[in-house]
């Protein structure tokens, strides 16, 4: 049976006084007496009596609930951004209602629309991978729902962003390559229609062009997941002895190609050294620990929720739209050597 919550009206009828008069005791109203105010509490306490929360929401017109999309909740990077978010959203009196779209367009959509649905009162997004048509977030934005676009973002919609600088740690994670003696370096990309996987992509080129080295098409492979690494596995194995670097988008692809590497004889970093992009606990935990981008998901996190209550709490003000951009930092570790 689908359980029954008392209503204002029920304590109203039970104690034989009107709904206004219960309302009015349990908001401390100086016109209730403090005996009908005891009665009215005692009742409601002892009948686990609890506000109807759609019900005030619709009265305020505010749930003070941000909606938040994310990719994977499993990532170590998305699960220290929630973390950032419900840390800031918690101390300023929101709460966070979250759903993955697990790298599906169709169930991007399907969540946008759910949480609209609930009444958020604002959207924190990063798209996910397939996601090439952006009709559902025109729609929050064109049904007066504020968004802050983070880490993966939409560049045809503008609102508030939250972004690591891509391009400088692809660069400098590259550079760091180079710098160890590396000359024939294989970069494992995301896809480039995702705006990471094109300015990580350009950050490589960078390093290479600044250094003088030609790049070569032949060593850039579509491969961001653990399951594709081990898909074009003899691709990777046919590739290894003409290469003596690796820089790959994430941890994970990282990690999963040294041990592809490993178990066919090569040896991490005297062979081939490798940098990742993450900064995980896989990353120290690898053998040996990876060399890789810290990104810094927790602050990337409490900047995106900042953005949001602002523009919720100053819902009249001509706040001009901000691009906060993180900036990541190398963490050497063993993957990587001076040759």
């Amino acid at each position: 049976m689908k359980p029954t919550h008392i209503t204002i009206k029920d304590i109203a009828k039970i104690l034989g006084v009107s709904p206004s008069t219960v309302s009015r005791a349990l908001k401390d109203h100086p016109d209730i007496s403090e005996e009908t105010r005891n009665l009215v509490k005692t009742f409601a306490e002892k009948v686990k009596y609890r506000p109807n929360a759609l019900a005030l929401s619709l009265r305020k017109q505010k749930t003070n609930t941000l909606g938040l999309v994310i990719p994977e909740i499993v990532h170590h990077f998305f699960s220290s951004v929630i973390s950032g978010m419900e840390d800031l959203a918690y101390g300023e009196g929101y709460t966070l209602m979250i759903c993955q779209s697990n790298e599906n367009f169709y169930r991007e959509v399907i969540n946008v629309q759910a949480l609209i649905d609930h009444r958020v009162d604002g959207l924190l997004v990063s798209i996910s991978k397939t996601t090439r048509e952006f009709n559902h977030l025109h729609n929050a934005l064109d049904n007066g729902i504020p968004m802050v676009f983070f880490d993966r973002i939409c560049d045809e919609i503008e609102t508030d962003r939250v972004i690591t600088d891509d391009f400088e740690g692809a660069r400098v994670a590259t550079t760091h390559l180079i710098e160890c003696g590396c000359k024939k370096i294989m970069h494992l990309a995301a896809p480039r229609h995702l705006l990471i996987g094109k300015h990580r992509y350009d950050g490589y080129l960078q390093a290479l062009k600044n250094h003088s080295i030609m790049p070569d098409e032949g060593l850039v492979l579509k491969c961001d997941t653990r399951e594709e690494v081990f898909s074009m596995r003899q691709h990777i194995l046919s590739m290894a002895p003409k290469i003596d670097g690796i820089f790959a988008v994430n941890d994970s692809t990282a990690i999963a190609t040294m041990q592809v590497l490993q178990e066919n004889g090569f040896k991490i970093p005297e062979d081939i050294c490798i940098v990742g992009f993450g900064d995980g606990p896989i990353a120290t935990i690898a053998s040996p620990p990876l060399s890789t981008v810290e990104q810094k998901g927790y602050e990337m996190g409490r900047e995106a929720v900042r953005l949001l209550i602002q523009r919720l709490e100053n819902p009249t003000a001509q706040i001009n739209y901000q691009t906060k951009i993180i900036t990541p930092s190398l963490v050497k570790r063993k993957t990587t050597q001076q040759r």
